[in-house]
C-alpha cells in the first residue's frame, strides 16, 4: 500500500496547522543541522509561525551569516569581485572559529538542560554520558579537597597538642624554679606570711593582766 501523497495548501484547522508547523520546523532544522555538520557549510535558518513568534537555527550565529551575506553582496559590486587569499584565508578561519564556538555554546546548552526538542535518542543518550563523566569528575575533585582538609585539620591537632603537652610540663616545673631563684637569693623558702615581726607580742598576750600589774 502506497502512502497517500499530501497536497500541499493552507491547513485550515488551527490546531493541526500548529502541529504540523512544530514537526516540519524541527524537522527542517534538523537536516540544516546535519548539511551543516556533514558538508562543514555555515547555515543560518529564520522561521516566523503564524502568530509572529521567532524561531531561528544557526551553524554559528544568524547574525554572523548576515553579516557575511552582506559582505559577499558588497563585495560582488566591486570592481575586483574576487577577494585576496589572504582575505579568504581569514574569512575561512573566522568561519571555522565561528562554528566550533557555536557548537561548544550549544553543547553547553544541552548539558544545562536547554535546547534539547529536535535531539534523537542517541544524542540524548551521549549527553547524559558527557553530564555523568563530569559529575564523576567533579566528585571526585570534591572528595580529593575533602581529604586535603581533614589532613590539614590532622596537623594542626598534632600541633595543638605538642603545645598543650609542652605548656603541661612548663607549668608543673614552674614551682622548681621558684624555689631555685629563691635558694640562689639566700633567702627562706617559707612564705613571708609565716615571718613575725620582735615587736609584735606573743601570741595568747594579755593586755587586760600587764595593765592591771601596772596599775598596782
Amino acid at each position: 500500500m502506497t502512502r497517500q501523497k499530501i497536497q500541499i495548501k493552507k491547513i485550515d484547522n488551527t490546531a493541526a496547522r500548529q502541529v504540523t508547523f512544530s514537526k516540519r520546523r524541527r524537522g527542517l532544522f534538523k537536516k540544516a543541522h546535519e548539511l551543516s555538520t556533514l558538508c562543514d557549510a555555515e547555515i543560518a535558518l529564520v522561521v516566523f509561525s503564524a502568530t509572529g513568534k521567532l524561531f531561528e537555527y544557526s551553524s554559528t550565529s544568524t547574525g554572523q551569516v548576515i553579516e557575511r551575506r552582506n559582505l559577499q553582496s558588497e563585495g560582488s559590486h566591486r570592481l575586483d569581485p574576487l577577494p585576496s587569499l589572504e582575505l579568504q584565508l581569514e574569512l575561512g578561519t573566522y568561519a571555522t572559529l565561528s562554528k566550533e564556538l557555536a557548537e561548544k555554546t550549544r553543547e553547553l546548552r544541552w548539558l544545562k538542560g536547554e535546547e534539547l526538542q529536535g535531539l534523537d535518542l542517541e544524542e540524548l543518550q551521549n549527553i547524559e554520558k558527557l553530564l555523568e563523566g563530569g559529575l564523576r569528575r567533579v566528585t571526585e575533585s570534591k572528595d580529593e579537597l575533602f581529604f586535603k582538609e581533614i589532613s590539614t585539620l590532622q596537623s594542626k591537632g598534632a600541633e595543638l597538642m605538642e603545645e598543650n603537652k609542652q605548656l603541661k610540663q612548663q607549668t608543673e616545673n614552674f614551682p622548681r624554679v621558684v624555689q631555685a631563684v629563691v635558694a640562689q637569693q639566700g633567702q627562706p623558702s617559707e612564705p613571708i606570711a609565716g615571718i613575725r615581726s620582735s615587736a609584735d607580742p606573743p601570741q595568747g598576750y594579755n593586755y587586760n593582766a600587764d595593765i592591771s600589774l601596772r596599775l598596782g
